[in-house]
């Protein structure tokens, strides 16, 4: 099978190892990839933006499959153009993707087939948000609508921070994603993260993750796209998945279908796990990152056909096994994230990775032959082991050993994890 990813990121390398230790994969191509993607598929310089430029090249070379990493082309209908073009494409269609696209979209959604959820109210103008906060009171959650790369959500534990979030948005922190804001009551409970395939009439539940959001140690400091994850995810008991499913995934899908917008994807899960049970914070449309790096670690079957099935609404004849050994990932940052950092620092050197183990690159590049950091998130060092401790200590381990001058991380990725275990 001739194969096409497109992405750049953590995400997309991980997504590329797996993909290539296919036996159904004849040719490999990524575009614009990255350097770690380099060592499994051929790098193209096709702008994903370009829908058509992205069509001529499936086309010259009779690409079989295409695998959509990110949200932003799905948002921006690439996986329709693709299909429209008779090809088989792994992601949804803009309209389902308004799922991630659109905070307020999924709200109403989760209202109208009663998917358990925060009460909330969308707001496209300032003073009638910040009322509803004053009349709310804190702890409160504020959203940017739209897509604002994981930062546009505010949880405020006064009425102050709540109201500045609300003119973050209005004022234009995060563009055009902030035009409205979703406000929203505070969920307390502990938060995971659930993967489930759909072809728009069938689900195959995937496998839950645990992501580390604040910058700092101790869920400290501001949010982030995801400091570390590990997989899976205790709090999620074989009863709270068949709740989720149940409760949360079945009705989304039927709903996306009865509305007009079936749903064919990865969907991703931000629970929140609460007293009552699984609430659905948000949804994502494609694979966290980097929940996506433990997950594919942790992934013994064939991810090729699998996808492949999604794709082709054949998701019923194919089932996913997992290690039992957990994962766990670390991501390096450059310094000042996620404020601004310097971009194409120098890393000197990543160390050869053992057996359960790998270095995925999130935002890399070659400059004159340099390997050099040009993401806020950089590198994701995964490892696994017979306890989420175990796969600690080996991913620290390797992560040690990188040679990177401008990189930081969080020691504690997996802590609540690591203190279950020790209890």
């Amino acid at each position: 099978m001739k194969v096409l990813l497109i992405g750049s990121g953590g995400r997309e390398h991980a997504l590329a190892w797996k993909l290539a230790q296919s036996p159904l994969m004849t040719e490999f191509y990524a575009a614009p990839g990255n350097p770690g993607i380099a060592e499994h598929a051929t790098l193209v310089p096709v702008d994903v933006d370009d829908h058509a430029a992205v069509i001529a090249f499936c086309k010259e070379k009779a690409i079989d499959f295409i695998v959509v990493g990110p949200e932003a082309p799905l948002v921006a209908g690439i996986a329709d153009q693709l299909r429209a073009a008779g090809f088989a494409v792994f992601g949804p269609s803009a309209a389902a993707a308004q799922l991630e696209g659109s905070k307020g979209f999924t709200k109403d959604i989760c209202a109208r087939y009663d998917i358990p959820t925060g009460a909330y109210q969308r707001f496209n103008n300032a003073p009638k948000a910040k009322a509803y906060i004053r009349e709310q009171g804190a702890p409160i959650v504020v959203k940017a609508d739209g897509l604002a790369a994981g930062k546009g959500v505010t949880v405020a534990m006064t009425v102050d921070e709540a109201l500045a979030a609300v003119d973050d948005c209005f004022e234009g922190a995060f563009g055009a994603a902030g035009a409205e804001v979703v406000v929203e009551a505070y969920l307390d409970g502990e938060e995971a993260s659930f993967f489930c395939l759909s072809d728009g009439k069938h689900a195959l539940a995937l496998a839950t993750a645990q992501d580390h959001k604040r910058v700092g140690e101790g869920d400290t400091g501001p949010n982030t796209g995801g400091m570390g994850a590990y997989s899976p995810a205790p709090v999620m008991t074989a009863e709270m998945v068949e709740r989720t499913m149940k409760e949360i995934i079945e009705p989304t899908m039927r709903g996306m279908a009865e509305s007009g917008y079936p749903f064919s994807g990865v969907f991703f899960a931000g629970l929140m796990i609460t007293k009552k049970g699984p609430e659905l914070i948000e949804y994502n449309v494609r694979f966290g990152d980097p929940e996506c790096q433990v997950l594919m670690m942790r992934l013994k079957s064939d991810l090729l056909p699998i996808l492949y099935a999604t794709a082709t609404g054949t998701l019923d004849k194919v089932t996913a096994e997992w290690s039992d050994d957990p994962a766990l990932t670390v991501v390096m940052a450059s310094k000042g994230y996620p404020g601004s950092y310097d971009k194409n620092t120098p890393i000197k050197s990543i160390p050869e990775a053992g057996e359960g183990a790998k270095v995925f690159h999130a935002g890399t590049a070659l400059k004159d032959g340099a390997l050099v950091a040009t993401g806020g998130r950089v590198l994701n060092v995964t490892a696994s082991g017979k306890t989420v401790g175990e796969a600690q200590t080996r991913a620290y381990a390797l992560l040690d050993k990188v040679e990177w001058d401008n990189g930081f991380c969080r020691r504690d990725i997996g802590w609540q994890a690591i203190k279950r275990e020790k209890a």
